[in-house]
């Protein structure tokens, strides 16, 4: 278990930088101005961080930390039977819930003012799918790889999501619908051979 102190140390760098990214994209983001408002020397800024990507890796590892708690948690409550559908759901559930309760952070993930963060963002979704559906082919068959059903699935929900928050459809309704045409999706048969009876249990 780390030190308070540390812990402190770490959570004021972190605040900093989320603070910051509210007023300028992450390039322009100097860590002497970092450790100004975060109240930390240069000195231990680098006893604890490389450079300033690192910094931002390990918020994305917080984030990410959060996010796998809450779909295991989704799991052993309403899918442990492991359906196909109901753990998809599940995943997509646990990445909206993140994604607005902590939009203070994932707003400043756009691709177009920060290509890193957009990049870093779709990177680790699409790891968590793609570790999720290598768990699923353990009892499906899948029809494609996957990591080319991580990246459908991915690329899919995200244009699904990012349409519908530009549309200002709030958060409830958006995961309905997200929710009902991925169980659609997957009930169809297009991307793993199933049991239709078993998925209709749901």
């Amino acid at each position: 278990m780390e030190d308070k102190r540390i812990v402190k140390t770490k959570r004021s760098l972190k605040g900093a930088m989320i603070a910051m990214l509210a007023k300028e994209d992450f390039e322009h983001i100097s860590i002497t101005e970092l450790c100004r408002r975060a109240d930390v020397s240069r000195i231990t800024f680098y006893s604890h961080y490389s450079d300033k990507y690192a910094l931002l890796d390990a918020i994305f590892d917080d984030m990410l930390a959060i996010g796998t708690e809450d779909y295991y948690r989704r799991q052993r409550e309403n899918n442990p039977a492991g359906r196909l559908a109901a753990g998809y759901v599940n995943m997509l559930d646990s990445i909206l819930q993140l994604y607005y309760e902590r939009f203070e952070f994932f707003q400043h993930t756009n691709p177009e003012k920060n290509p890193y963060l957009a990049s870093r963002l779709y990177s680790i979704i699409l790891d968590t799918v793609e570790m999720h559906t290598l768990h699923v082919e353990r009892h499906h068959r899948l029809k494609y790889s996957p990591k080319k059903i991580a990246g459908f699935v991915c690329f899919g929900m995200l244009g699904f999501v990012n349409e519908s928050h530009k549309e200002k459809i709030p958060l409830e309704q958006i995961k309905k619908e997200a929710r009902e045409l991925l169980t659609e999706l997957l009930r169809s048969g297009i991307l793993a051979e199933h049991e239709k009876a078993q998925e209709m249990g749901q």
